[in-house]
């Protein structure tokens, strides 16, 4: 692993960054038993190994985001948002932004889930108002253009942000890392974008799916790598996000879905056994029981359309339970959030059981907004 640090690219991380990551990195290994002494104090960690905790543990994604004005303050710095994800300097701030104002249980590295095919050599932007843009692979043939391994040079500075967040976590806050599933990267790979319709990736599933396994293959492999490093570098959880799951059913999901989610926590757990994974199979309903049973995962995080008396009764005696707040009434405050927030902890809180979003943050949420909630869950 340190020598990752060492061969990192000059043009994403200037030698003398390198050093100071490194330094960072090797206090961070030094002192494993210290940080695994502290980890049972976590909230967080707690709440998924089912242990009382003295309050609700919450976190949300995208928590560092637009609706933050210092986040709009450090953006301005970077040229694009690719180079503000691999900047580990700012990407270590903005990951730390939100626990500095708001004190969640949990930080989530800033990142994004499509720099793993930026590191099996896809190429990559992301346009202003657009989102992401890549030079689409839609056959076999062209999927001879991926590398069969990920470029670690091109990740480093991801591991560098990690490791600098690490040093500055408060000793009660949890650090997660993260990547895109297998089939919600794929979507991107082969439709070269956000897609409405899913028409192009799936056509390729369903008419040569040997072909396609491929591509789901080494996206496999590639994802199983990265997480590996960030736990490395510091990540004590993982999640993985199948944001496009639902576009999926029948053998198909259970193909394209579950399977290549349980190899990845089988892949995982090989190198680090006892490292907490959070899947996220978003808007899949009451299939989320069978991907909790039959993937391994530790928690299961939900969205708001389930609703809650379902997610108590089917899969809160499965799985540790993540969720489930609309972003939409996070935005709208007052009376309906603190009502929402109670509803929720009333059904699904105690053990085994983290606050969150049904999805992440919108840009237009009030930073008072996220005050109220932090108020009523530590109420």
């Amino acid at each position: 692993m340190l020598s990752l640090w060492i061969k990192g690219r000059s043009s994403v991380i200037p030698v003398a960054h390198k050093l100071y990551y490194l330094y960072h990195l090797i206090n961070l290994q030094e002192s494993i038993l210290v940080e695994t002494m502290n980890s049972a104090e976590k909230p967080f960690l707690q709440a998924i190994r089912g242990e009382p905790t003295a309050h609700v543990p919450f976190w949300l994604m995208r928590q560092a985001g637009r609706y933050l004005p210092e986040y709009r303050a450090v953006r301005s710095q970077a040229r694009g948002f690719l180079d503000l994800c691999f900047n580990p300097a700012l990407a270590a701030e903005v990951t730390l932004q939100p626990i500095r104002r708001f004190g969640m249980d949990a930080a989530i590295i800033f990142s994004d889930i499509l720099v793993v095919p930026f590191a099996l050599g896809q190429e990559l932007c992301f346009q202003e108002g657009e989102g992401p843009k890549l030079e689409p692979i839609r056959t076999v043939s062209e999927l001879q253009t991926l590398s069969n391994t990920l470029d670690l040079e091109r990740l480093a500075p991801v591991y560098a942000a990690l490791a600098l967040v690490k040093a500055q976590l408060p000793p009660e806050t949890a650090l997660i890392g993260f990547a895109g599933a297998p089939w919600t990267l794929a979507t991107y790979v082969v439709e070269g974008g956000s897609s409405r319709d899913f028409k192009t990736v799936k056509s390729w599933a369903e008419s040569d799916p040997d072909g396609f396994q491929l591509l789901i293959d080494r996206l496999t492999d590639a994802v199983i790598i990265h997480l590996v490093h960030q736990i490395e570098a510091g990540a004590e959880v993982v999640q993985l996000f199948d944001s496009w799951a639902s576009a999926l059913d029948g053998a198909a999901y259970d193909r394209w879905v579950v399977e290549p989610a349980k190899r990845i926590v089988a892949g995982v757990r090989q190198h680090y056994p006892e490292a907490p994974i959070i899947g996220f199979p978003r808007g899949v309903g009451r299939r989320a029981v069978a991907y909790a049973q039959q993937t391994g995962i530790d928690m299961i995080s939900v969205d708001n359309s389930l609703p809650l008396h379902e997610i108590r009764d089917l899969l809160k005696p499965v799985v540790g339970v993540q969720g489930n707040l609309d972003p939409a009434i996070l935005v709208e405050g007052g009376a309906a959030l603190e009502n929402a927030v109670k509803d929720i902890v009333d059904a699904l809180g105690g053990p085994r059981f983290i606050f969150n979003l049904g999805h992440g943050v919108v840009p237009q949420t009030p930073v008072a907004h996220v005050e109220q909630l932090a108020a009523v869950l530590r109420a």
